[in-house]
């Protein structure tokens, strides 16, 4: 459920990143140079700004819902509670470092 939950919000981002950029600017916005200047044509001038106005809408209200359900209900790892070393109020005590004992060289007689 939750892979699925994640593609479909994947899935919505991309929708709502083309629906917002079909969208007429003051400059004439990036439809007219993708093409999207005929929208206006197919649904007509004030359908098809009310067609993206609401896309645009329902686009952005499906992707807070469902970043919402997977993060309150689906998130991975969230039954795991570990208390860290300073959350736990222990000290821990680190032992003194150990010098290794120095031996004599021995010596070779002739």
């Amino acid at each position: 459920m939750y892979t699925f939950l994640v593609l479909a919000e994947i899935i919505i981002a991309f929708l709502l990143i083309i629906v917002i950029l079909m969208q007429n600017s003051k400059g004439g916005g990036l439809s007219a140079g993708m093409g999207g200047g005929n929208i206006g044509t197919v649904f007509g001038v004030r359908r098809a700004s009310d067609f993206l106005s609401q896309a645009t809408t329902y686009l952005a209200a499906a992707f807070i819902i469902i970043a919402l359900a997977v993060n309150l209900f689906f998130l991975p790892g969230k039954g795991k509670t570990q208390e860290s070393v300073i959350q736990s109020g222990q000290t821990q005590s680190v032992p003194a470092p150990q010098i290794p004992a120095q031996t004599q060289p021995q010596q070779s007689n002739p």
